[in-house]
């Protein structure tokens, strides 16, 4: 291994080891923090200074598209006329991974006296920002990734993972849907290709990797791998009956189970979710994250197999350019 790369892993090993710890600080505060949150009749506000303020932005990115209505506050701004975005009600995270942050720090009250709520994200709970806070959330983390342990690395991947996991629940609690997505990035390529038709984006005719359910499991396993999908359908005169993935391939193995003259249906998945060809995108994407599964066959009524969405093809294997424009469906 090259020095470059083994000091590449080293710091993302320590990188992912912050974020793991961080869910033994979770408690009460992250809790009461979401409860605050959806019992605010204001927004929330992110604040913080350098690369916690570029934390906090991405938070509040994130927050805002997925149905959470949220700002950036600048601090050194907010004591210069900003404050005035404040209002009763408001939530506001304060990001800070020493928590003294002289800023930040000095604009605390002042969010207070407009009537704002604070939550410290911090790992210094001890620190000034915590103790003026309402709530704590904790993002400490043991060691920064930079060898000198000055530039913010772990602590700001940590806080940003933090941000994450609060706005994730937000859209569990909201119950917001893929559409609901799609309405607040018309502009954006993934919400181009969630506003498709499942019908727009599926394999279809040929490319559909379909086997017979006498097929030996040996060469459905082949068709799979031609097909490049990860899965095969199995098919009988064009009706779905079932279907069958790599996550299937491997069960098999696992048990101990031959691969080679078995039939196909023995393994196979019977009456499988699917879409309807006029299904959005953005719901069948929906579909498969509920059910943590990567592809949903097409079909018509009567079980007559369509086609085949993949994840790929919700997500960028190349179902919409950049431009927006839809290439032609593979056939």
């Amino acid at each position: 291994m090259s020095e470059i790369l083994k000091i590449a892993r080293e710091v993302l090993s320590i990188e992912a080891q912050g974020i793991t710890q961080l869910k033994k600080r979770l408690g009460p505060s992250f809790e009461q923090t979401v409860e605050m949150i959806l019992a605010s009749p204001g927004k929330v506000i992110t604040t913080g200074i350098g690369k916690s303020g570029i934390v906090a932005r991405k938070i509040t990115a994130t927050l805002s598209s997925t149905g959470t209505t949220s700002i950036f506050l600048h601090p050194v701004e907010a004591l210069h006329g900003d404050l005035g975005m404040v209002s009763p009600g408001d939530v506001v995270l304060a990001l800070s991974h020493s928590g003294r942050s002289e800023e930040l720090v000095n604009v605390v009250p002042q969010l207070r006296d407009h009537g704002a709520k604070v939550v410290a994200m911090t790992g210094g709970l001890d620190s000034p920002l915590a103790q003026a806070a309402d709530l704590v959330i904790d993002c400490g983390v043991e060691r920064e990734a930079c060898p000198l342990g000055l530039a913010p690395t772990t602590s700001t991947t940590a806080a940003l993972a933090m941000g994450d996991a609060l706005a994730v629940v937000l859209i569990e609690k909201h119950r917001f849907k893929a559409e609901d997505f799609r309405r607040h990035h018309p502009g954006g390529s993934l919400g181009q290709r969630l506003a498709l038709r499942v019908s727009e984006v599926m394999t279809k005719g040929k490319a559909v990797p379909a086997v017979r359910p006498a097929t030996p499991i040996s060469q459905a396993v082949k068709v799979m791998d031609e097909g490049d999908l990860g899965t095969v359908l199995i098919t009988s005169r064009n009706k779905l009956m079932g279907i069958f993935t790599d996550g299937d391939v491997r069960r098999a193995v696992v048990a101990g189970q031959s691969l080679d003259s078995a039939p196909v249906s023995r393994f196979m998945t019977a009456d499988p979710l699917t879409a309807d060809p006029d299904t959005l995108a953005a719901e069948a994407l929906h579909a498969m994250e509920l059910k943590q599964i990567t592809a949903l066959p097409v079909v018509a009524a009567g079980g007559k197999v369509l086609g085949l969405v993949h994840l790929h093809d919700l997500l960028g294997r190349g179902a919409v350019s950049l431009n927006g424009m839809v290439p032609p469906t593979r056939d």
